[in-house]
């Protein structure tokens, strides 16, 4: 998986991957659903001693509890209805390497007591079998949830939390490191289309934006941008996101034509014409140039916020 990182604070948590895939501490990588937890979990393995080893991953709320633990642990035939061979399971087919476990927090109850016995070291019985297995395996786990608020609510084992925390990472979500956006979303519309690039204009509304789908979201805006664009420079019109307003790390103080503050996607692309505007000195053909849009969706964008104007005033 490519790595797309810009901003200090991202750079920081790599040399802290680095640092922690020398050992063969038990991994929590912790953050926003859409962070990049997979990314960072993954790294862990690529710098371990155990990247010519397996890589195994498994979503805990993907199966329901009798076949995860089924895929988990294995099965010996006969072990139930359907059971006529024998099924290793993902703790053995990770022996030497690396099983990644993500939504650790979906763990049910039952789950989480084996879980714990493996990572413990403890030899276990696949499903109906009689002979113990033993797996030399580094454990990651990744989730989205408050794990110390699962064990105070009674959720999550207290001693299953404080041995998969053994080194915890912390992603941070996008809207933490704006830095990384032009370059994650460069990235993503040269994997859609070389040939396409951004204006400024979007490049400025993209950073502006909150995104409370991260990483995840970010994708998926430039996708569809780049599906449905006239030409071949995706402009601020090109890109459909929901209006948001800022996250208390990146508060935006702008003024639309009311006076107001600007705190949707609609206030941005206003301020954002209002300030190319000033910079031409009124000049709409410079200005829509600037911006990376056509005279004509800048003047009917002018006109539209006339029209609002004089209904605010009425």
């Amino acid at each position: 998986m490519p790595a797309v990182i810009a901003s200090e604070v991202m750079k920081r948590l790599m040399v802290g991957v680095e640092r922690v895939a020398r050992s063969n501490a038990t991994v929590l990588v912790t953050g926003e659903s859409g962070s990049g937890k997979e990314l960072i979990a993954r790294a862990v393995h690529q710098f371990s001693m155990r990247c010519h080893k397996p890589w195994v991953d498994l979503s805990c709320a993907a199966l329901p509890e009798h076949l995860l633990e089924s895929e988990l642990f294995g099965y010996d035939k006969g072990a139930f209805s359907g059971a006529d061979s024998h099924k290793p399971g993902l703790f053995e087919l990770a022996h030497q390497g690396t099983i990644f476990l993500d939504e650790i927090g979906e763990l049910e109850p039952k789950m989480q007591v084996k879980l714990l016995r493996v990572l413990d070291g403890v030899p276990y019985y696949r499903l109906g079998g009689t002979k113990k297995v033993s797996v030399d395996v580094r454990v990651v786990a990744a989730t989205n949830r408050d794990l110390e608020e699962g064990v105070a609510e009674g959720r999550f084992r207290n001693d299953l939390y404080h041995r998969l925390s053994q080194i915890t990472l912390k992603v941070p979500p996008l809207r933490a490191r704006v830095e990384d956006i032009a370059p994650l979303a460069r990235h993503f519309l040269a994997q859609h289309d070389p040939d396409l690039r951004f204006s400024d204009a979007a490049l400025e509304l993209l950073a502006m934006h909150s995104w409370p789908g991260n990483i995840r979201e970010l994708r998926n805006v430039v996708t569809k941008a780049a599906v449905l664009a006239q030409g071949f420079v995706i402009v601020g019109e090109d890109l459909e996101m929901a209006a948001t307003r800022e996250a208390p790390e990146r508060k935006v103080h702008a003024s639309a034509l009311n006076g107001t503050a600007a705190t949707s996607l609609d206030g941005m692309e206003r301020k954002m014409i209002l300030e190319a505007l000033e910079a031409t000195g009124g000049h709409q053909q410079k200005a829509a140039a600037r911006l990376g849009i056509s005279r004509r969706t800048l003047s009917r964008k002018l006109k539209l916020y006339e029209t609002e104007g004089a209904s605010a005033v009425v």
